[in-house]
């Protein structure tokens, strides 16, 4: 048995002894996106900092606790606060958490994101289902041994996002007029918000939308057997006529206007899982 399993074997241990619940649906929440957590009935809430070789949240905007409870009287495991490679954590430590969920019993994982949009046809406060992403600019943590009790050495990428979630997703849009977008995700390492010819280079490539998350946690959900959806909130316009500035506030303020439409589809999706 391998450093890793042991290790996930004690935080599985951890989190069972201190919760009986057992979900098949984990939602991550983004940045200024902590608030969907209130409309969960909670069963029980552990702190980050608690759990045996978990990380810690340091970013502004994330809690930083795992929260057992329902949602529309749907059992979920939430984690309110995710983890970055900016912040100095390794990407197997990004993912830590994604592979614990695993274990847990999680079987589908909602992921929810604020990213900068360089498609013309976005503005601020749109939502935008992922329907494929670009992981080039970021590390991918499947690099080194692999772990077999999780998942295939070479796991197959050409449909990360399910395809039938994105499509019950469009329905429960088009069911309150969201006018959800569809697209293309670019992920980055951060911490810097991009530079302006950084992105015209995203749009270039196939890039609608870029953050610093959701990609390595997409790659070991994958790899670990977990269905997958994810959403990005249009929290700023990368491409703009403006010579205004990028700020992290403006971003969660973005997010906070935007998320009561995230939390009902949320809501809704989770009845149909």
């Amino acid at each position: 048995m391998s450093e890793l399993t042991d290790k996930l074997n004690e935080t599985v241990k951890y989190i069972q002894n201190k919760c009986k619940e057992k979900p098949i649906i984990g939602i991550v929440l983004g940045s200024g996106l902590g608030n969907l957590a209130s409309e969960i009935v909670i069963e029980k809430e552990i702190p980050y900092a608690e759990i045996p070789h978990f990380p810690v949240s340091t970013v502004v905007g994330h809690s930083g606790k795992l929260i057992f409870g329902t949602l529309n009287e749907v059992s979920v495991l939430a984690m309110a606060g995710r983890f970055h490679f900016y912040e100095g954590y390794t990407p197997a430590q990004v993912v830590y958490p994604i592979r614990a969920m695993k274990l847990l019993g999680i079987e589908t994982l909602l992921l929810s994101n604020a990213a900068g949009s360089v498609n013309p046809h976005y503005k601020v406060g749109d939502l935008v289902v992922i329907n494929d992403h670009i992981s080039l600019f970021t590390h991918n943590p499947l690099i080194g041994i692999n772990e077999d009790s999780l998942g295939l050495r070479f796991p197959d990428m050409s449909e990360p996002y399910d395809k039938k979630i994105i499509a019950a997703a469009k329905e429960i849009g088009e069911k309150y007029n969201y006018q959800l977008k569809e697209g293309v995700y670019m992920g980055v390492t951060g911490p810097t918000f991009e530079t302006r010819a950084e992105y015209k280079l995203i749009k270039a490539v196939g890039g609608d939308v870029v953050g610093m998350s959701t990609v390595q946690e997409t790659i070991a959900a994958v790899h670990a057997g977990i269905k997958v959806f994810a959403i990005s909130i249009v929290t700023d316009l990368g491409i703009r006529e403006t010579d205004d500035i990028i700020t992290h506030e403006e971003v969660l303020l973005a997010a906070k206007e935007a998320e009561p439409k995230l939390t009902r589809l949320f809501k809704e999706l989770v009845l149909v899982l």
